[in-house]
């Protein structure tokens, strides 16, 4: 598997974090009283996170990522 950079990782974390904060409904047990940055971040660790990452390269070649 392609390693994430930062800043597809703090994406990836953030648009999750919407999506539950939203009433999406969480896909990994988790405790009372986290919020929806930890539960989104736990989904990634745990590689569940339902996204995918989209590179374009300048050479213009596409790769997909998928998280899981």
């Amino acid at each position: 598997m392609e390693r994430l950079t930062r800043f597809e990782y703090t994406r990836l974390v953030s648009a999750r974090a919407l999506q539950l904060s939203l009433g999406a409904s969480p896909l990994v047990k988790h405790e009372k009283g986290l919020t929806v940055y930890e539960i989104a971040k736990k989904e990634l660790d745990d590689k569940v996170i339902p996204l995918a990452v989209i590179r374009t390269y300048p050479t213009g070649t596409i790769q997909r990522v998928e998280v899981v």
